[in-house]
């Protein structure tokens, strides 16, 4: 098969193939940039694969970088743009599940595309558009099914995170898993334990943001890779919850995980711990915190001015679109929160400064009282957001105080 015409991104690389090509070496693209431009879905990063060792590819080229040169990767500088160009190369046994013991670089095409994780990822394509197959990608492509290159067991050997990368793309591809390597990751599910979490982290929040997120996740409960994450063992129940949630993308990493603390029902307080088990950003974990209490208030048609506001900017990022997919009528809760007189502190029409000027008793926790007690007072639409305005409000406020001390 020969994909005609080559995609921008392909022809832009293509002079690096042609370059290895003239200099007597076999090149190709290979990995998930030719799987979705056969898609037709967007691409991504275009990474190359060539039987010339790593010495030899720095030879032919003026700029390069040393990416990952022991594992044979080269990044290849040119003016359209910078390609990693990576040696063919087996692998030796795998004692930790997740990296090899050592690689070695070989000639060959095949020894170098038997290694990969499915065999939709394992086609190259010369700089002609010429597919090479060896292992019925292409089928499995026509087939929308996820099928693990040679022996299931062994690829999860090799590396466990591949598990998870299955059902990921079973949500970004809307594909079927093969029985035996879904039976497979079933059998081997506690081996994810031996992946840093991190890589975990990435796979889970690409498969719950994906258009499709309900197969992998279905999946991702049916083979029990989510008890080997962190603090999901025994959360089958609130897991299958979220297959129920209306169809609607998760655009941003934080509505990820609050969709998840929401369903597993957890405390405010304790979001923290657990988010930080996943490895999250301390953003990411702050989100969800404050976020957590005004979805739950949202849900029971409760939520007020004031919660509104405590959302913050992510009201409508992160927020809304976790409301959404609870099958929330959502456009009233948008128009509510944009019509708040201010949305953050530096929409207040007056600062600490003025504020001090005007009252100077006010000075450290009393001033930082009074400023909320402003912002609460415009939020409620009790004092209007000018400084005259709020000058008046905080000194009666105070007038007030001070009558009560008496």
């Amino acid at each position: 098969m020969r994909l005609s015409p080559l995609p921008a991104e392909f022809e832009a690389a293509a002079p690096v193939l042609r370059r290895l090509n003239d200099a007597g070496y076999e090149a190709y693209f290979v990995g998930g940039a030719v799987r979705d431009a056969l898609l037709h879905d967007r691409i991504h990063d275009v990474d190359i694969a060539t039987s010339a060792y790593p010495a030899e590819v720095k030879a032919l080229f003026k700029r390069t970088v040393d990416t990952g040169i022991q594992h044979g990767t080269v990044t290849v500088l040119q003016p359209q743009g910078q390609y990693e160009v990576t040696t063919f190369r087996t692998e030796s046994t795998y004692q930790d599940y997740r990296r090899p013991d050592h690689v070695t670089f070989v000639r060959s095409l095949r020894e170098d595309l038997q290694r990969r994780d499915f065999t939709v990822n394992a086609l190259a394509m010369d700089h002609t558009g010429q597919i090479t197959d060896l292992f019925d990608g292409l089928g499995d492509l026509q087939r929308h099914l996820l099928r693990a290159v040679g022996k299931p067991e062994e690829r999860f050997h090799e590396d466990a995170l591949r598990m998870m990368r299955a059902v990921r793309f079973q949500s970004q591809l809307s594909f079927t898993i093969e029985p035996a390597t879904e039976a497979a990751i079933r059998h081997h599910h506690q081996l994810l334990e031996k992946i840093a979490v991190e890589r975990i982290n990435m796979e889970f929040v690409k498969m719950m943001a994906a258009q499709d997120r309900a197969s992998g996740l279905k999946t991702f409960i049916d083979t029990q890779l989510y008890a080997a994450c962190p603090g999901l063992a025994g959360q089958q129940t609130a897991l299958t919850s979220m297959l129920a949630d209306v169809p609607h993308r998760l655009a941003e990493s934080g509505s990820v995980w609050l969709r998840l603390v929401f369903a597993l029902g957890l405390a405010e307080n304790a979001v923290g711990p657990f988010l930080r088990a996943w490895k999250t950003t301390n953003t990411e974990r702050r989100q969800a915190a404050r976020l957590l209490p005004v979805l739950a208030k949202i849900q029971a048609g409760t939520a007020g001015a004031w919660d509104l506001y405590q959302a913050g900017p992510e009201f409508d990022s992160v927020l809304l679109p976790v409301a959404a997919q609870l099958g929330i009528a959502v456009d009233q809760w948008q128009e509510r929160y944009a019509a708040l007189p201010i949305h953050q502190a530096h929409d207040l029409a007056v600062d600490g400064r003025t504020v001090m000027q005007a009252a100077p008793a006010l000075r450290g926790p009393a001033l930082g009282q009074a400023m909320t007690a402003m912002t609460q007072a415009v939020v409620a639409g009790q004092a209007a957001n000018t400084p005259a305005a709020l000058l008046a409000y905080i000194q009666k406020t105070q007038q007030t105080k001070d009558g009560q001390s008496l």
